[in-house]
């Protein structure tokens, strides 16, 4: 499925040809005069294993994109989104970098992955232009001193994992819980020092179990987990399978262990699909969901305007992830400095209660490279939708 964007204004005279397929486009504006665009390049995985992904996560760029320059840009100059179908792959996406970086005099970027963030990171670092994010949120990239040019739209693995746990240990003290993860760099990434956040609150972590990602046959791991009977079960690793077998033949075996999930694995549409065994399944969320009309939510209420049908997680993350990197830029030009990275880092940094229209239910601040807040939902099955579980929970 290919979202539809719209070209706002007189289409670019020096607009390059992308290599996605016709009818991605471009997002642009009106040809501002005798100022430069600010561009930013994307690898995205359009097609391959991650696609139901990078369909939302381009079209919440281009949305952003579109609407900031239907506004006048950032100080008289339109933003250009110029992105690449990566597959998902890392060497696809890295010569996607290099192409748009060669054709384009970039500023800001988006990652499809952890593996693409990794190898690129020395490669921004000797470039100095360009401020990256991305659809990772890997624990190790939140680290200002490793990864000076980059930063992650929520919090990072291990942070979800510390949300979870800051919501069993409030509802539930001293209970028991359940690591159960994915064989992948992806899946290990929180468990270690998830165990010591467990400790600090109280909690026992009663089983750490691993299993190949996607796998079909978890019979023997559901036994471990009934063995251990844990109140709640932390999964992390995964898209949806093997989480459905589990919730399955746990019920059958008579376990009343709680479920939950970290972001991936959050979307509405995901969950859904595991029929009335998704009921009660509760997991971490950065942003709302699209339906979700709590509050005073403007920037919510333009994105149901701009698009009636439900729109994925990912499209929240790719929203937000353009309104960070672009607000970067404002305060960057309006501090009268050069859009270098490091100035454009620091002008994220300089991010404090900030206000993202709703996207997030509370004002929200840069720390390190993350956004460290969270909210629980559950999953109610009879309204097909997640329900909020818990206030949003801001980490220290």
């Amino acid at each position: 499925m290919t979202p539809k964007l719209h070209l706002a204004g007189l289409v670019r005279r020096l607009l390059l040809p992308l290599t996605l397929a016709a009818g991605l486009g471009l997002t642009g504006g009106a040809i501002a005069q005798d100022k430069e665009d600010i561009v930013i390049g994307g690898s995205i995985p359009m097609s391959g294993v991650f696609a139901f992904a990078g369909v939302g996560i381009h079209a919440g760029i281009g949305d952003y994109v579109k609407m900031l320059n239907e506004s006048g840009g950032i100080d008289g100059r339109m933003v250009r989104y110029v992105p690449e179908d990566t597959g998902y792959k890392v060497d696809v996406s890295v010569a996607a970098f290099k192409k748009i970086t060669s054709q384009n005099k970039v500023n800001l970027y988006y990652g499809d992955s952890t593996g693409f963030s990794k190898t690129i990171n020395p490669e921004l670092d000797r470039m100095g232009t360009i401020m990256m994010t991305g659809a990772s949120f890997a624990t190790e990239i939140n680290d200002p001193a490793k990864f000076p040019a980059q930063f992650l739209v929520g919090p990072d693995y291990t942070e979800m994992f510390g949300i979870l746990l800051r919501y069993i240990a409030k509802e539930k003290p001293g209970a028991k819980v359940a690591f159960v993860y994915s064989d992948t760099e992806f899946g290990r990434d929180p468990i270690k020092s998830s165990h010591a956040v467990a400790e600090q609150l109280g909690l026992t972590v009663a089983a750490e179990i691993m299993t190949p990602p996607g796998s079909v046959d978890v019979s023997t791991e559901v036994l471990k987990l009934r063995r251990a009977n844990p109140d709640y079960t932390i999964f992390h690793g995964y898209v949806l399978a093997p989480i459905p077998e589990f919730v399955s033949q746990g019920k059958q075996m008579g376990l009343k262990t709680r479920y939950m999930g970290t972001f991936w694995t959050m979307d509405n549409s995901t969950i859904m699909q595991m029929g009335e065994n998704a009921d009660g399944f509760m997991g971490v969320m950065p942003f709302r969901y699209y339906y979700d009309e709590e509050g005073n939510s403007p920037m919510m209420k333009k994105i149901r305007e701009m698009r009636p049908e439900y729109q994925s997680t990912a499209y929240m993350q790719g929203f937000l992830a353009a309104m960070l990197m672009t607000e970067s830029v404002k305060r960057t030009l309006a501090d009268g400095k050069d859009l270098t990275a490091a100035n454009m880092k620091s002008s994220l940094q300089s991010i404090k209660d900030f206000d993202t229209g709703g996207i997030i239910g509370v004002p929200v601040s840069v720390k390190g490279n993350s956004l460290p807040v969270g909210r629980i939902y559950r999953a109610d099955y009879s309204q097909k939708k997640m329900v909020p579980a818990s206030d949003w929970i801001i980490l220290d």
